[in-house]
Formats: C-alpha cells, structure tokens, sequence
C-alpha cells in the first residue's frame, strides 16, 4: 500500500456506493495526490432478503463482513449508514469521522401520490422497521402495514406494481440517489422520528491505523457528530436494536442548545413512550453520549420496568 492510496470496504448496492463515492470524493480532494480504491463486500443482511432483519440478527448484519475486512487489512476504512451501526464495534475498531448529516428525515412515498394523511383506510404500508411501523400507526390507526426489504429502488418499484401501497424511505438516501423529488411527502419527525443516527454515515478503520485517522478527520464534523453521539447513547442505555422499536433524534435548537427526543416501545408496540430533554450544546462526544444515556435509561424503565 503506497503512502498515497487507501482502500475503502462498502455494500455494493446503489445508495451504498453513492454515498461512499461521494465521501472518497470529498475526501480526495482535501489531500492532493490521494487515490482511493473500492473493496465490494456482500454482507449477511444483503444476502437474506426473504426474512426480517428482527429473525436473522439485526441491523449488525449490514457491518460484520465489512468490519472484518478492515480488521483483515484488505480495507483502510468503511463506509458506513451510522442507523446499521450497532452500540458496540468490533475490538480495535473505531468511528474515526462522522461527516456532516444529511437530511435525517423520513419521507412518505405512495402508488396514488396521495400524502400521508389522504390516503384510504386499510392503506398496506410496505415496511420491515419496527420504529415506522410505530409511527405510522400512531398518525393513523387505519393503516395495515406489510414486510416490505431491500434496496431503496426496489421498495419503490414495490410500490409502484402494487405489491403495497405505500412505503417508507429515508430522505437522505432519496438525496443520495437523486431520487428525492420522487417523494410524496416529506415526514416532518414530529411526524415519524427518525432512527438513532439516520441520515448521518460513521466511517470507521482501524484504532492503530493514525494514517488514515489523519486523513479522515478533514471531513469529520464535530455538531453532526455530537447529535450522534446522543442518540446512539440513547440507544446503547434503553438497549435499543431491531428487535425492538427505538428512534432517537438530536439538533440545536433555536437556543444554541441540544435538543434530544426519543421513542421506545414493547415488541409489540403495545406500549410506546417518548421523552425529550435539552441540556446546553455538550462540548464533548463523551458529554452528549452520557446525555444520551441518561435519557434511555428513563426511557427504558419506563417501558419496561
């Protein structure tokens, strides 16, 4: 490996490259004389499409492969979407950057055109994520909601052959593939609050790698990564996963300070609650991260006891 070139391990579907194209971009172009090479690698979540991601292990399963080929040094860092990121990596591994936040956002996407509040009772929402599946239903109790997986192409084309009537996307992968005004609607997270990290991307390497450490920090953003840093510590301290329903989401307010609302519920939905707090901008990642913690311990007793 030269002193100018590093390798990048990512999925290898559409929004996977887009968004990790567009990083080694950027990338590129803070450090003169930089190449950058792809490493494709097919992870366990990308290869069962046929089941729930709460039957065959979580959201973990889109990162085990890719952290393994950076353990394995076929790959300097990953490119990841921070939502697939579980509370704890891999040993010797770290979240190195955190670039700035796309649009953390839902968006609605219906075969009539028809927002969200419009369209007809009995509505099929084509969704396989637990958190939407809470929000949808607490903005309409009439909906019925259907296991809809794979890529964001492929949800859509779902809908548009009448497999459901609807589905659910992330707003920043819509951005991400210039498929945003393809959108029905845009759910404001008052609406749908969105998961613990969504629209944001983790780039992980190696704890012993300060090479790429050093490149990589050119694009970290310190706000993005404060925000994170509390909604993951949401998620670490309520013991949040696929298997239950959890959405976490952090910003500046109009204050200057951080404000963090959550959402946790029983497997079965039968009991949801929120919480929200706002505390001064922590000035750490480790200050917003004890934040966060503390929250979703409130937040888990309450649901669970």
């Amino acid at each position: 490996m030269t002193q100018d070139r590093l390798v990048f391990a990512t999925r290898r579907s559409l929004l996977a490259l887009a968004q990790s194209r567009a990083f080694a971009t950027k990338l590129i172009a803070s450090r003169e004389g930089l190449e950058i090479e792809e490493l494709h690698v097919v992870t366990t979540g990308d290869r069962i499409q046929d089941r729930p991601l709460t039957d065959i292990g979580g959201k973990g399963l889109f990162v085990k492969e890719i952290e393994q080929a950076l353990i394995d040094g076929k790959a300097q860092y990953a490119v990841h979407s921070i939502k697939d990121v579980p509370g704890e990596l891999a040993p010797g591994l770290r979240l190195a950057c955190i670039p700035l936040r796309e649009d953390p956002r839902d968006a609605f996407f219906s075969q009539t055109g028809q927002n969200l509040e419009d369209v007809a009772p009995n509505t099929r929402i084509g969704t396989s994520s637990l958190r939407r599946q809470v929000m949808m239903a607490r903005a309409r109790a009439d909906l019925q909601f259907a296991p809809l997986r794979g890529n964001v192409d492929t949800r859509m084309r779902k809908v548009r052959e009448g497999v459901v009537d609807a589905t659910i996307l992330a707003c920043a992968g819509l951005r991400r593939l210039d498929l945003i005004e393809q959108a029905t609607q845009v759910l404001e997270p008052e609406v749908s609050l969105p998961a613990v990290g969504q629209g944001a991307l983790g780039i992980e390497c190696r704890d012993d790698d300060e090479r790429t450490i050093e490149i990589l920090s050119a694009l970290h953003h310190p706000e993005t990564a404060t925000a994170v840093a509390a909604e993951r510590g949401v998620m670490i301290a309520a013991e949040g996963s696929c298997q239950v329903p959890i959405a976490a989401f952090a910003k500046r307010d109009d204050a200057g300070k951080m404000w963090l609302r959550a959402m946790l519920a029983t497997q079965d939905a039968k009991k949801v609650e929120f919480l929200e707090d706002t505390i001064p901008w922590p000035t750490t990642e480790q200050e917003a991260d004890a934040f966060g913690k503390e929250l979703g311990k409130r937040l888990h007793e309450k649901v669970f006891g």
